[in-house]
């Protein structure tokens, strides 16, 4: 299943690709500097990579995440299945994501160089570098959309609102403005207060959404993940780790770690963390430990493959 690694990894060699001499954009693609051209299957929002177009793929995800996808016909029919899935969803999505398939048959250099160990194989991209660890599959397109929809929810609480603009061949503008990045106006004074690292002002405007409307998903989960950034706002992780180790009952300290581990990607770390604190308490202090796992899910998002595990685990734990 997906795994939501820390953020940031290292930036991507790319000395083992050649350098063409020149590059020419595909017929019906962007302007040079920019991924050429749409994917095989029609997506707006999805592009086969090439050694031409591989850089200006990876210049793509400091506009808004590149999702590149392994895959290999010959070795792996359901690889190049998954890799259409993923072009599928990231165009339900309109542009906060670019799906990027790679076909390790027709082009080996290129998973030399991202030293791919296996197809398939995904990796969220953002500012350059990779975002994510390397994602396993095949997954299932359910599956997808629910790590795709908490990855867009990720974006929101950490005020990441730019989108891709659509790779159709489409003339620019007649006023050859730039456009700006399509943004839910809803979501945009949370994202301003988190982009100007305002978390108590971040939490207000998601508060004031939630209670407008609470069937509001995106904004309940951008709450909750705003509480979370609150919570652990200049929190020592190792001196957190240490208390928590020393008092294992401790329902504060429990609690803190798990939030520190959320944060840092371990979601099923922090689900555990929880469930077995349940499992041990009692009365009071059992009740906040399974409120707060149950903030939990919401910050991760509750049709995320891990929710449905944790509310599991958290059923048995109770019952």
């Amino acid at each position: 299943m997906t795994q939501q690694p820390p953020l940031r990894g290292g930036a991507i060699d790319l000395s083992a690709l050649k350098r063409p001499a020149t590059q020419q954009p595909a017929p019906g693609g962007s302007a040079p500097g920019g991924p050429s051209g749409p994917a095989a299957g029609g997506s707006a929002y999805a592009v086969d990579v090439t050694e031409q177009n591989f850089e200006s793929v990876l210049q793509a995800s400091m506009t808004a995440p590149v999702v590149l996808v392994f895959h290999s016909p010959s070795q792996s029919p359901e690889s190049t299945q998954m890799a259409d899935d993923v072009a599928t969803v990231a165009g339900e999505y309109e542009g906060r994501f670019l799906a990027a398939a790679v076909d390790v048959d027709a082009m080996p250099q290129i998973a030399q160089a991202m030293q791919i160990p296996q197809v398939p194989l995904m990796l969220v991209i953002l500012d350059g570098r990779p975002a994510t660890q390397p994602i396993p599959g095949p997954l299932r397109l359910d599956d997808l959309r629910a790590m795709f929809n908490q990855l867009a929810q990720q974006l929101t609480t950490q005020g990441i609102t730019g989108r891709h603009q659509p790779l159709s061949g489409a003339a620019p503008d007649e006023a050859g403005g730039e456009d700006e990045p399509a943004v839910d106006p809803r979501y945009a004074p949370a994202q301003d207060a988190l982009e100007a690292g305002d978390i108590d002002g971040a939490v207000a405007e998601y508060q004031k959404l939630v209670d407008a409307n609470p069937a509001d998903a995106e904004a309940a989960a951008g709450l909750a993940m705003a509480k979370v950034l609150q919570r652990t706002q200049g929190v020592d992780l190792n001196a957190a780790r240490a208390a928590a180790a020393a008092s294992p009952d401790d329902v504060d300290a429990q609690i803190m770690v798990a939030d520190l581990d959320l944060l840092g990607g371990h979601v099923e770390d922090a689900f555990a963390r929880l469930v077995e604190l349940v499992r041990r308490t009692s009365d009071k202090e059992r009740d906040r430990a399974r409120e707060h796992l149950v903030g939990l899910f919401a910050a991760v998002g509750n049709d995320d493959p891990r929710v449905l595990k944790g509310r599991q685990a958290l059923a048995s734990a109770l019952f």
